[in-house]
């Protein structure tokens, strides 16, 4: 059995991780952490996983123990926060599995300028967690930076056309709307009922954090600097993301060349579900999910082509995908404990 420890296990990515491991068949959870509600069982805080788990949540000042009991240890702290566990646990056997930001960029002063802190961890032995596009380096990472939700949905919608360099990158802009738990499970005025209800707002515009973690992915596939608008926008429902991406086709591209460039990365990908030229993905359709659905039109009349994409981004974009990685860093099927049906309606 792999041994896994949450830290940060009462955010609603930690929720998920717990309700997709428990029926992971190779998997036992050992250790839950929480520093606002250590000494409480996860099921007063969750109640959905009473009889599931009921687990006392310890604190995770306790690392020693949690590295001796621990195979991997999944991280779902704020940023800022993850880097200095990852210190804690650099000299000890645990593989370590970041869902926030912490290891997600190769270069720190990037980190650094985006989320406004510094990075305590430079040389931190880091891999990026997007798993159809880094199986490779994943397989022997020691850490895995998990792959944002927002830009799991942009970096997947645009991966073929930027590797085979059928777009102008200049022109790349990327419009994404996700339901309300992507802010997290602290009060916030913005996901206050009264102000999302019946109401529909962008925000982050030009700053969000994600914007550098989309054009480093894109840049790694092009081979050089990409740079991009990215929009997020918030609806009133509780989990998915609609990223619809746009860019300008460069003109000896055939829409039978787009096409055939989609399946021919993605044909084989159990989670990447292509509805092909003329799809409309749609967050209800994933919901629940590890998958990711993809669909693309090509407006000749502009030359430009516009990407969508759908997924749930607790699960694909957080605690599905970090299961997938850890597959994958087992040389498990990456399907094991994630082959499950959406929830519909």
């Amino acid at each position: 059995m792999i041994k896994v420890s949450i830290i940060g296990a009462t955010g609603y990515a930690g929720a998920e991780l717990l309700r997709l491991l428990y029926n992971h068949p190779q998997v036992e959870v050992v250790h839950i952490t929480s520093e606002s509600h250590t000494g409480k069982a996860i099921s007063e805080v969750y109640p959905h996983l009473r009889g599931l788990y009921d687990q006392k949540l310890i604190s995770m000042k306790d690392l020693d123990v949690i590295a001796k009991d621990s195979d991997f240890v999944f991280i779902g702290l704020p940023h800022g926060h993850a880097m200095e566990v990852g210190k804690a646990l650099a000299d000890t056997n645990v593989r370590i599995i970041d869902l926030g930001a912490d290891y997600r960029f190769d270069d720190t002063t990037v980190y650094e300028q985006w989320y406004k802190v510094p990075h305590t961890h430079k040389d931190a032995p880091r891999v990026y967690g997007l798993a159809e596009l880094y199986r490779d380096e994943i397989k022997s990472a020691k850490i895995i930076g998990n792959a944002g939700c927002y830009t799991t949905a942009s970096i997947l919608a645009l991966a073929p056309l930027v590797k085979n360099e059928f777009i102008e990158t200049n022109t790349i802009i990327v419009d994404a709307k996700s339901g309300t738990s992507g802010a997290g499970r602290s009060p916030k005025l913005m996901n206050h009922y009264p102000e999302f209800y019946d109401n529909f707002k962008a925000y982050g515009v030009a700053t969000h954090r994600h914007t550098p973690e989309i054009e480093q992915a894109l840049g790694h596939l092009c081979h050089r600097k990409v740079m991009l608008n990215f929009t997020p926008h918030l609806v009133p429902m509780s989990r998915g993301i609609l990223s619809t991406c746009y860019a300008n086709i460069k003109q000896w591209v055939t829409p039978e060349m787009i096409d055939a460039a989609y399946n021919e990365m993605y044909g084989k990908e159990y989670f990447i579900r292509l509805l092909g030229r003329g799809g409309y993905p749609s967050t209800k359709e994933v919901r629940g999910s590890n998958f990711c659905d993809i669909g693309w039109h090509i407006d000749l009349r502009t030359g430009r082509i516009i990407v969508l994409s759908a997924i749930d981004n607790l699960v694909k974009g957080a605690a599905g995908q970090a299961i997938q990685n850890m597959n994958i860093a087992c040389g498990l099927d990456e399907k094991t404990g994630l082959d499950i049906t959406p929830i519909y309606p």
